[in-house]
């Protein structure tokens, strides 16, 4: 089964473009969301992933439709590819099934590491400038095992974000990025492993 995902982040914005052109290519299902990319936790996203199936391929018109960070989207597609779903998006001409799809999946997450790298160069200058200058820096340690019961609260699925908070006592901001460490730690891991499959 063909599966369209079409987004857009407002309720001011239309998805006649990207419905035009995933029209032209064929579907047999369309799932449609006007949210914003840069939460990857969407109605429409979720609909999507409890709609596919092994074998199916989702379409889109752009790969910037499925979020708004390089390593989201690559989570995301990873956890498709997991479910043994293939990706189509029409405008970077990108088929996961393809090994040219491939390669340009793999130069996507290289791209997301090296961005990564350099970002945390710079604050790690910044630092170094700070202290130089007499800074004082850091934040409180956060308690190791209140992390690992947020996180395995979270992965119970059984409490909401607030939940969470309110029992561990750690911070949303900390739960969060907490949460992206380790999707981007996995899927990191994951590319790296498909690499060495690849080269063997």
């Amino acid at each position: 089964m063909r599966i369209a995902y079409a987004r857009v982040s407002t309720d001011k914005q239309e998805l006649h473009r990207q419905l035009d052109a995933l029209d032209k290519v064929g579907y047999d299902k369309l799932i449609q969301e006007k949210f914003t990319g840069t939460q990857k936790k969407r109605v429409g996203l979720d609909t999507l992933f409890n709609s596919v199936r092994f074998g199916d391929t989702v379409v889109i018109e752009s790969i910037s439709r499925l979020g708004r960070k390089t390593l989201d989207i690559l989570s995301t597609v990873e956890e498709l590819k997991e479910q043994g779903v293939e990706v189509v998006s029409l405008k970077e001409n990108l088929d996961t099934s393809t090994p040219t799809g491939q390669a340009m999946f793999q130069m996507m997450a290289v791209i997301a590491q090296l961005e990564r790298d350099l970002t945390v160069q710079r604050v790690n200058e910044g630092l170094t400038s700070a202290k130089a200058r007499g800074v004082k820096l850091g934040r409180p340690t956060m308690d190791k095992q209140k992390v690992k019961d947020a996180l395995r609260l979270y992965d119970s699925g059984q409490y909401s974000v607030k939940d969470i908070i309110r029992i561990t006592g750690i911070s949303q901001g900390s739960l969060y990025r907490k949460i992206k460490e380790r999707e981007s730690k996995k899927l990191l891991s994951n590319i790296k492993d498909k690499l060495k499959e690849t080269e063997s």
